[in-house]
């Protein structure tokens, strides 16, 4: 069999241990192991259950060296701002915590009482949200965590998969640029806000860039997944950097990565950390080769997977094939604010959207149709709106929006948000993630050059789909 690399991709959902390998210039894909991940609430906090998580990792490790495949590396990506610390003897110092946790509400209000927001925006040129890791350490600070004291250092989540791969501490560019701790303009952590904020130092490891080797499997883990002593592999951690390396992007193009979140923007060669930048709520995150993924963080699927998870337990599940025909059919046209606070964590999905149209007056969804068609075309109004704001912001308006991931396979959201935007959208490819993370390993391994090779090879290997407005 050709030589194949693994791509360990972890959303906020599931996770799947993916390979892939070249063939006369096309991406072929194997799924070899998919399984669940869930938030665990212990006491007051909402945890990872990172030990579990790293299990089903080796699982698919040893599937893939059960099938046969001669793997030449892996690499590992996942969701951004989360992390987990370790002690000096390279001990889990507790379960990383969910960004969904409360611990970070009323946080920004604290921080920017000691630092300027707009001063700090110009530096780090991140979208200032509670979620954002600065905001969970500042909590852990305020509260006297001792598990922040005892920490030796910090990793984000894929950061942490690949220490216990190869027992390698180091910390990797693109998911290191959702902390709002980094210089964006300089590329490195940012020294002065953590001294201003009196968050320890030592902390924080060198920056790796995607391409770099981390190390290699541990001798122990190298035994037992079969596997050998095969390379652990820097990728673009961040599952969304992973993302854009598989978007066959044209001049004027900006790209949607459609999942539990949507992040919507552009590729550039460097930050935008303006003052219009900052009001607008927009993010300048690390990219591959060099790049920045300049984009605003917008609540995605996520409504509609609550929505979906809460009729199953109440034992009326729906599925896609049969609700999104009945949300094209209706006619519902009432819209939700969608980014709004109220909709992060509620404690049922379907309760809070109907008291949010309660309280603008109007009539509620009488079917789950009506409430899952109001659901996607908020969604696309808000898309429609980041675009024009989007515009506004650099040298040339956009003019096509390619959306990548597991929501491009929704025709009906793909529809509307073209609709709103006024724009062509193309979806796909679907696997944009892990097709991103296995590429950047070839780039590594000397099979591929650069970036623009692998969007070349994307455009081989599937077929878009095209929504015109």
């Amino acid at each position: 069999m050709n030589q194949a690399y693994l791509a360990a991709d972890f959303g906020g959902g599931s996770g799947r241990v993916i390979a892939g390998w070249l063939d006369a210039g096309r991406l072929q894909l194997k799924e070899v192991h998919r399984f669940r991940n869930r938030q665990v609430r212990l006491g007051a906090r909402l945890y990872w259950d990172f030990p579990a998580l790293f299990e089903d990792l080796k699982e698919g490790l040893k599937r893939a060296a059960a099938e046969g495949f001669n793997v030449k590396s892996v690499g590992v990506d996942t969701w951004g701002v989360d992390f987990g610390l370790i002690d000096r003897e390279g001990e889990l110092i507790g379960l990383p915590v969910c960004y969904r946790d409360g611990r970070t509400q009323g946080m920004q209000g604290v921080v920017f009482q000691r630092i300027d927001r707009a001063a700090h925006y110009a530096c780090t040129g991140i979208q200032q949200m509670d979620i954002n890791t600065l905001f969970q350490l500042y909590s852990m600070k305020c509260a006297d965590d001792f598990r922040l004291e005892k920490a030796h250092r910090l990793l984000f989540m894929p950061d942490l998969f690949a220490f216990f791969l190869t027992g390698v501490a180091s910390n990797e560019y693109t998911i290191a640029s959702t902390s709002e701790l980094l210089d964006a303009a300089r590329r490195n952590w940012s020294w002065p806000t953590l001294k201003s904020l009196g968050l320890p130092q030592h902390l924080f490891s060198e920056l790796v860039e995607p391409g770099q080797v981390r190390g290699r499997l541990t001798p122990e883990l190298a035994a037992e997944t079969r596997l050998g002593p095969i390379d652990v592999v820097a990728v673009g951690s961040h599952d969304t950097a992973s993302a854009v390396v598989a978007t066959p992007l044209e001049p004027g193009a900006a790209f949607l990565s459609s999942g539990t979140w949507s992040l919507l923007g552009v590729e550039l060669a460097e930050p935008i950390l303006t003052e219009a930048a900052r009001l607008a709520e927009f993010t300048n995150e690390g990219g591959v080769g060099g790049t920045i993924r300049f984009l605003q963080n917008i609540t995605g699927l996520w409504l509609l997977q609550r929505l979906m998870g809460e009729w199953e337990a109440a034992g009326d599940a729906q599925t896609f094939d049969t609700l999104l025909p009945a949300a094209e059919a209706s006619t519902y046209d009432a819209l939700l604010p969608v980014a709004d606070a109220r909709f992060v964590n509620p404690a049922s999905m379907e309760q809070e959207i109907a008291a949010c149209l309660r309280e603008q007056g109007v009539a509620l969804p009488q079917t789950k149709a009506d409430t899952a068609r109001c659901v996607m075309r908020s969604l696309a109004n808000k898309y429609a709106v980041a675009i024009a704001t989007l515009s506004t912001l650099l040298p040339q308006p956009v003019t096509q929006l390619n959306i990548i991931g597991g929501g491009s396979q929704n025709a009906l959201l793909n529809r509307f948000t073209a609709e709103a935007a006024g724009l062509p959208v193309l979806a796909g490819p679907v696997e944009a993630t892990a097709m991103g993370n296995i590429l950047v390993q070839a780039i590594a391994a000397g099979e591929l050059a650069d970036i623009s090779a692998t969007r070349d090879v994307v455009r081989r290997s599937i077929e878009l789909k095209r929504y015109e407005f």
